[in-house]
């Protein structure tokens, strides 16, 4: 059965994470994802960590379900291919920095005018005016700048720290692929297409927003300490390694005092009550964690599980995959890439009843299918290796 976003076609020219990530997930939702790269360099993430037979780990995991073509904006062929596909699209998707599609030629006006129900996607680092607009942007300049790597900052020392994970580009695929289904949804309404434009300091700061930047919501009672700074990472030593164990309603601190056998911690004052818990964090924390390095990690999982105390354990990454939680959940598969060998990766994570997700094509080599979308726009094949020798269209992986 067809993806629910089968039919739809995205022209997307973003690299590196932000836009690719997003337009992989509407891939794995059926959409036609057409990746335009530039000839004989392509996608810089191709290149970037682990890489097997040319394919980087990253790249085949965020680059499933698309269709590359490589083509040379520079040139009159290229640009005309490029108009082509736009002419076939839906969506248009690009992450330069701002003005540089406007110089290319191809800026919301100018698809409009060929293709009226196009919605065109500017995903742009900080915004599109402002002094940081044209900055070279990577993720830590917006974990700095949007208040997070201070959230994450050590509670002794002050001193910021950044999240090992690229969480501000995640977090802006993840608004980007939401925006677009909503502006699809929007067209099936109005008969239009429309500009959508975020940033990746926007995505990231109304994401932290709730509890990480708590202290600035009421106006005339800021606080420059956020909520997640004042208290230690739940992150608990035992006996024989490491876990994590929660409890935030009335009902788990009763359970969490019964299972670490401290009655009397239910009538210390400090705790009385879900606000006195936060209020008083690093004293509740801090007695938790002299409790639970006493034993071994599963032992404590029994205990608390048994008393209804949210918890789990920290896992190194290879046991992380092994779970029998992700097991049954059927997350992770596996399955032979033609050209990265074989790979382990995840499903898509939403289920869908009618319309499944589904992991249909790997990540394709630079150009791959070049000569097969041009077949698709009506180009004969002379045609089609007219724009190879004039270098509009760059060559297929030998």
């Amino acid at each position: 059965m067809a993806g629910p976003l089968d039919g739809y076609r995205i022209v997307d020219l973003s690299t590196m994470i932000s836009g690719p990530l997003a337009t992989m997930w509407l891939g794995d939702q059926g959409a036609d994802v057409i990746k335009v790269e530039t000839p004989g360099s392509g996608d810089l993430v191709r290149y970037l960590g682990s890489t097997r037979r040319g394919f980087s780990a990253t790249f085949a995991t965020a680059n499933r379900n698309k269709r590359s073509i490589a083509l040379d904006l520079k040139s009159e062929g290229g640009r005309d291919l490029l108009w082509r596909l736009v002419e076939s699209a839906d969506v248009f998707v690009q992450n330069f920095r701002p003005g540089t599609i406007e110089r290319m030629g191809f800026g919301h006006e100018a698809l409009q005018a060929r293709n009226p129900r196009i919605i065109s996607v500017a995903i742009s680092g900080f915004g599109e005016t402002g002094p940081y607009a044209h900055k070279r942007v990577y993720d830590p300049l917006i974990q700095a700048l949007s208040g997070l790597a201070t959230i994450q900052g050590d509670r002794g020392m002050g001193r910021p720290r950044m999240v090992r994970l690229i969480v501000p580009d995640k977090v802006t695929a993840l608004t980007a692929a939401q925006a677009i289904t909503a502006a699809l949804l929007a067209r099936e309404r109005t008969g239009r297409g429309q500009h959508v434009r975020l940033s990746m300091l926007d995505a990231m700061v109304a994401l932290a927003w709730p509890e990480g930047m708590a202290g600035q919501t009421f106006v005339g009672d800021e606080s420059n300490a956020p909520r997640a700074a004042l208290a230690q990472d739940l992150v608990f030593e035992t006996a024989d390694g490491f876990m994590t164990a929660g409890a935030v309603s009335d009902a788990e601190w009763h359970g969490l005092a019964a299972a670490l056998e401290h009655p009397e911690w239910l009538d210390d004052d400090r705790f009385r009550t879900p606000a006195l818990r936060v209020a008083y964090a690093k004293e509740r924390l801090e007695q938790t964690a002299s409790v639970l390095r006493t034993r071994p990690t599963d032992e404590w999982l029994a205990v608390l599980d048994a008393h209804e105390v949210p918890c789990a354990p920290i896992l190194p990454l290879a046991e992380v995959i092994a779970h029998p939680q992700l097991a049954a959940n059927e997350l992770i598969v596996e399955g032979d890439d033609p050209h990265a060998g074989r790979l382990r990766q995840p499903r898509p994570a939403v289920r869908f009843d009618d319309t499944p997700a589904a992991l249909v094509r790997p990540a394709p080599l630079l150009g791959e299918h070049g000569s097969e979308l041009c077949r698709e726009l009506g180009l004969a094949d002379d045609a089609i290796e007219a724009l190879r020798s004039s270098g509009a269209l760059g060559d297929p992986p030998g």
